[in-house]
């Protein structure tokens, strides 16, 4: 009997042949793609597709305006008081909140703190409290008409605490967000100290570094990651505040406007100015800012850990 040959399969020439594990990644992967697609992608490809028409009063139906809405936007005075605002309050209140949890979390990491487990978690719990919760128990602490500034007031027999005052009522509202995020962020901090290698503390020992030297040459640069996605993290989280001015908004309506922040202004034109396109706009326009802003702390401390 003779036997043929059967000539092996040639592939063309630059082109690698698809294994069926490939294939196979693909069919795990789509499940995945169709949702982000349907919960991410689709929500902002239509509020994109919002922000480029606008609403007729007089005529009735909408019409398309191009990138007029946008032109609006960045001339539009309210917004970019908004906007100052929550850099502001960036500004001031992230490096207050990541001092404190980067303190937290050296002190947790550290021999000398007995029951650090006990500090961790206490510290941690506020971050497991809804934050309509905790706004609305901090709204209690803050009115001057009833709750403990009041009684303190009271006490006192003189009205000197007004936490929501014109001139006090961001930083009120900064103390709320710091009560809440320290803890998210000392546990990002102390998960980052964790997985230092335990020889790089037994080589500074033998160099005869102390407690301090230690801090500041080893401890400090493995950080410098988790510094920074704790610090885009708190970028991001202060573009978008919300909550909180929102619920203590009924205790004084002549400080906390409808504009207090860009997605109060987003909310308000959407849903009592029944204006949703405007609404789109900013909240577009708010969303490139933001990315704009991360984007820039992330090259830098990139750049930094070069």
């Amino acid at each position: 009997m003779t036997s043929t040959a059967v000539p092996a399969r040639r592939s063309l020439p630059g082109r690698v042949p698809r294994r069926p594990w490939e294939r196979r990644g693909w069919i795990f992967v789509t499940p995945f793609l169709l949702v982000f697609a349907l919960t991410f992608l689709a929500p902002i490809g239509y509020t994109a597709w919002l922000s480029l028409f606008r609403e007729q009063v007089f005529f009735g139906g909408t019409t398309f305006v191009g990138l007029d809405n946008y032109a609006q936007a960045l001339g539009d005075p309210k917004f970019w008081e908004a906007f100052g605002r929550v850099l502001r309050f960036l500004a001031v209140q992230v490096p207050v909140m990541l001092l404190l949890a980067l303190l937290a979390a050296l002190a947790i990491d550290s021999a000398r703190l007995h029951a650090a487990g006990f500090f961790r978690l206490v510290i941690f719990l506020p971050y497991a409290v809804p934050a309509v919760v905790a706004t609305l128990m901090w709204g209690f602490i803050y009115s001057d008409t009833f709750g403990l500034a009041a009684n303190l007031n009271h006490l006192l027999g003189r009205d000197v605490i007004h936490p929501l005052s014109a001139g006090w009522t961001l930083t009120s509202i900064g103390n709320i967000v710091t009560w809440e995020y320290v803890g998210y962020n000392m546990l990002i901090f102390y998960s980052a100290l964790r997985v230092v290698p335990a020889e790089l503390y037994e080589a500074a020992a033998i160099d005869g570094a102390g407690a301090y030297r230690i801090i500041a040459s080893v401890k400090l640069p493995a950080l410098r990651g988790a510094l920074v996605i704790a610090t885009i993290f708190s970028v991001i989280g202060s573009f978008q505040l919300f909550n909180e001015p929102n619920i203590l908004r009924p205790l004084n309506l002549n400080v906390i406007n409808t504009f207090y922040t860009p997605n109060m202004y987003a909310l308000n034109l959407s849903f009592g100015g029944q204006q949703y396109n405007y609404s789109a706009t900013i909240a577009i326009v708010m969303g490139l800012l933001t990315a704009v802003i991360a984007y820039a702390v992330q090259l830098r401390g990139a750049r930094k850990g070069m």
